[in-house]
C-alpha cells in the first residue's frame, strides 16, 4: 500500500471521527430542549475536590435583576446575536496577536455555556473552534430564554459553588428569586474570577464594578421578563441638593400664577418628554 493511500485513509478516519464527535454534541444539545443537565464538565472536574453545591432553579424562579446584571456584565447584546459578538471577537484576536498566545476569548453567554457544559477551560484555538460549533448548535436548537436559564444554573460563582441558587444562598442567605439589585450586581461582577473573589471577598474592584452594573439594570433587554422592568437609575440626592430643590420649588410656587380653570398644573400630566438615560458603556 502506498504512502499516499495510507494518508488518505488516516485523513478519512480523522474526518469520520470529527463528524461523529459533532453528532454526539448535537445529540446532547437537542436533549437540553426537554431535560435539565445533572452537571457540567466543569462541575464534574470539581467533584474531585469535594462536594459541589448546585440547585436547579427554573427561569421564573431566578430574579430578573440577576438576569439583567449578568447580561450587562457578560453579554449586553445577548438577545440580538446568534451566539457570536463579532466586535468582541475582533478585540480578543487583537489582544491574542499582541500577546503571542490566546489570552482573551471575546465569548458570549452562549459560548460560555458551551464551554461550561462540555469543554475544558484550556485556552487554545482548537477548543475555541469546538466552542463556536457547540454555540451555534445551542442557538439553532434552543430559545434565548432556555440558553440563559441553563447558563444561570451552570455558571461557577465560587469554590464548589455553581448556579444562581447556590450562589445566592452562599453569599447572601437568600434564594435566587429574592436577590436585590445590589446583590445581583455583585454576583455578576464576580463571574470573571469566581474562586478568587470567593476567597478574597468583595474587593474594591468588585464593589465599583457592581455599582456600575446596578446603574445599568434598566437599560438591558432580557428574554421574557417575569416582572416589571426596573426603574431608571436615579443617583442619591444629598441633603444640600434636597434643600436647594425645596427652596426652588417654594420660590416657583410663590411667583407663578395659578392654572386657569379646567387646566392641569404643569407636572401633573406633562412630564416634558422621555427621560434620557445613560448608555451601557462609560
Amino acid at each position: 500500500m502506498s504512502i499516499k493511500r495510507i494518508l488518505l485513509y488516516i485523513a478519512g478516519a480523522a474526518l469520520l471521527a470529527l463528524m461523529l464527535q459533532q453528532l454526539w454534541y448535537l445529540g446532547q444539545v437537542l436533549r437540553l430542549q426537554h431535560h435539565n443537565p445533572d452537571q457540567s464538565a466543569y462541575m464534574e472536574r470539581a467533584q474531585a475536590q469535594g462536594k459541589v453545591h448546585q440547585y436547579w432553579r427554573d427561569y421564573d424562579q431566578i430574579s430578573d435583576h440577576l438576569k439583567r446584571a449578568v447580561l450587562i456584565s457578560e453579554d449586553a447584546h445577548f438577545t440580538q446575536h446568534w451566539g457570536f459578538d463579532w466586535e468582541g471577537i475582533r478585540y480578543a484576536l487583537n489582544r491574542n496577536l499582541e500577546a503571542g498566545k490566546p489570552v482573551a476569548g471575546g465569548s458570549t453567554i452562549t459560548q460560555q455555556l458551551a464551554k461550561n457544559l462540555f469543554l475544558s477551560g484550556k485556552r487554545s484555538y482548537v477548543r475555541k473552534a469546538q466552542e463556536a460549533a457547540i454555540a451555534l448548535m445551542l442557538e439553532l436548537s434552543l430559545s434565548k430564554q432556555r440558553i440563559l436559564e441553563l447558563y444561570l444554573n451552570m455558571a461557577q460563582w465560587g469554590h464548589q459553588i455553581y448556579g444562581a441558587e447556590a450562589a445566592s444562598r452562599h453569599y447572601f442567605k437568600v434564594s435566587a428569586a429574592q436577590l436585590s439589585p445590589a446583590q445581583a450586581a455583585q454576583l455578576a461582577a464576580m463571574l470573571p474570577r469566581p474562586n478568587y473573589y470567593d476567597f478574597r471577598g468583595p474587593t474594591d474592584y468588585v464593589e465599583q464594578r457592581a455599582s456600575w452594573i446596578e446603574r445599568q439594570l434598566a437599560l438591558v433587554e432580557i428574554p421574557n421578563p417575569t416582572g416589571p422592568p426596573p426603574p431608571p437609575y436615579q443617583p442619591p440626592v444629598t441633603a444640600e441638593q434636597a434643600e436647594n430643590s425645596s427652596d426652588a420649588e417654594q420660590s416657583a410656587t410663590e411667583t407663578s400664577p395659578p392654572p386657569a380653570d379646567g387646566q392641569a398644573a404643569l407636572g401633573e400630566h406633562d412630564h416634558g418628554g422621555p427621560e434620557q438615560t445613560q448608555g451601557l458603556t462609560e
